[in-house]
């Protein structure tokens, strides 16, 4: 289990994003406020935002009362400010992941007093940052990944039919051909 922790988020497309990888990865959500935008049941509606009711969302009016509710144990910040890159960091089950608003990341002091346990996913020196949906996505995978994706299918519905004889196919640097 990943949990994904956005504070103040301002962009909906971006949670929208989030959530549904969220929803498709059984982490949970968790949304400090003020959001830039309205999560109420009629919105999401109105948004089309069918895998809404997959996503376990819990909305916090700060990070203070995010602290209260939850014990936060593993925690990992995400910041571009960070001296570390997050192949460094040990993703256990139940850990936490931080994402900051858009245009102005984490709260410095949170960055400060969290300090060893702020990592960045590394990009060239003149970009500014990527964009959070993706951020957030990289390191839930990386989380998921380390912990053997719990929970999750590792296999489509090739897989099935990659093992029956006549569909076996050998690939060579000239493309496919069948075996």
């Amino acid at each position: 289990m990943v949990n994904i922790v956005l504070v103040e988020p301002e962009i909906p497309q971006n949670c929208g994003n989030i959530a549904r990888t969220c929803a498709a990865t059984r982490s949970r959500l968790h949304l400090v406020e003020p959001l830039g935008f309205d999560v109420s049941e009629k919105a999401v509606r109105r948004a089309g935002l069918d895998y809404w009711p997959m996503v376990d969302l819990t909305v916090y009016p700060s990070l203070d009362a995010l602290f209260a509710r939850n014990q936060v144990d593993d925690l990992w910040l995400a910041t571009t400010k960070a001296p570390q890159d997050y192949t460094r960091a040990q993703f256990r089950d139940g850990c936490w992941l931080f994402f900051g608003k858009e245009t102005a990341g984490l709260p410095e002091r949170f960055r400060l007093a969290h300090a060893d346990r702020c990592i960045r996913i590394p990009m060239r020196e003149d970009a500014r940052s990527l964009n959070l949906a993706n951020s957030a996505a990289v390191l839930a995978y990386e989380a998921l990944r380390q912990q053997g994706f719990p929970g999750l299918s590792g296999t489509g519905e090739m897989a099935a039919r990659s093992a029956e004889p006549s569909n076996r196919r050998s690939v060579t640097a000239s493309g496919p051909s069948n075996s």
